[in-house]
């Protein structure tokens, strides 16, 4: 077998390289992935045995959903309304990963079990919304305001909270372990439970913050 040959079948052999795509919505999610046939996760994303961008921009426009992809350097999706994003939630829909709601006016409304894993929520208004049981790992929450909020459970693994408000904030249970916390304001927050391994409390005021 001769050189070209040989690199011919190496890289036949060799695993196909699958393409990820988030996308604004579950359901542009599960009609993109039948249009494009992939394989939709049951969430926001969805995986392509190949990458054709022609393709891809052609199934978007007709579903009228935005998208990006996965492991791009900066996944951010078209800034998502905030009435849209409630009438999702009240219709059942949970997952909103990769989200952009910077500067959303989201306080105390009802977010149970949401997950919003990846969401840009820079300067967000969540004050005294119910956050119980979600998902808000890697979560982009700079300067955002989270005071009497309910997080009991929830997951903040590597979030950014850096300057957040979460004064009298419910954390009980929480996992805030690698949480950026620096110069955040968690006076009398509760925190009984909480996975605090690793977290940057650089500057971080826990002034009668409820602890173990």
């Amino acid at each position: 077998m001769n050189n070209q040959s040989l690199l011919g079948l190496i890289n036949w052999l060799q695993p196909k390289q699958e393409t990820v795509l988030l996308c604004d919505s579950t359901a542009a999610a599960s009609d993109m992935a039948f249009m494009l046939s992939g394989h939709w996760d049951g969430c926001n994303s969805l995986v392509l045995p190949k990458c054709d961008k022609v393709a891809i921009e052609a199934a978007a426009s007709l579903l009228e959903t935005s998208w990006c992809y996965q492991n791009a350097c900066e996944t951010i999706l078209i800034r998502l309304a905030v009435d849209e994003f409630l009438r999702r939630y009240a219709l059942g829909e949970r997952f909103f990963i990769n989200a952009n709601l910077r500067c959303a006016q989201l306080g105390d409304v009802c977010l149970e079990n949401i997950d919003l894993s990846y969401a840009k929520l820079n300067l967000a208004d969540l004050g005294g919304t119910n956050l119980n049981k979600a998902n808000l790992r890697e979560a982009e929450m700079p300067a955002a305001n989270l005071s009497g909020s309910n997080l009991s459970g929830a997951q903040l693994v590597r979030a950014n909270l850096a300057g957040a408000n979460l004064s009298g904030a419910n954390l009980r249970g929480a996992d805030l372990s690698y949480t950026e916390l620096s110069n955040a304001n968690l006076k009398n927050a509760d925190l009984r439970g909480a996975n605090l391994g690793r977290t940057d409390l650089r500057k971080t005021c826990l002034t009668e913050a409820i602890v173990d």
